[in-house]
């Protein structure tokens, strides 16, 4: 007799649940690489605002981004307007 059954019964619906839970779990790890959180960068950018402009000035010195002429220039233009 042919029936209207399922084809593979309780297996088939095991193996059909496990498929669609792979998909899901790998479409979930794929968009959060794709989109990672955003929280350090907002942690980083608070500790940016609490530093003094003379302190980042001799940050960027230490790091060799500006050169001493600069360095010496912009640093009495940090001092002559009471930053």
């Amino acid at each position: 007799m042919m029936g209207m059954g399922f084809g593979f019964g309780a297996l088939g619906l095991v193996l059909m649940i496990v498929f669609w839970l792979v998909v899901i779990g790998l479409a979930v790890c794929l968009l959060s690489n794709l989109f990672p959180r955003t929280t350090d960068s907002f942690k980083t950018s608070k500790k940016d605002l609490s530093e003094t402009p003379m302190e980042i000035l001799q940050q960027r010195y230490a790091r060799g981004e500006i050169s001493r002429d600069e360095y010496n220039e912009m640093r009495k233009d940090l001092q002559t307007s009471g930053r």
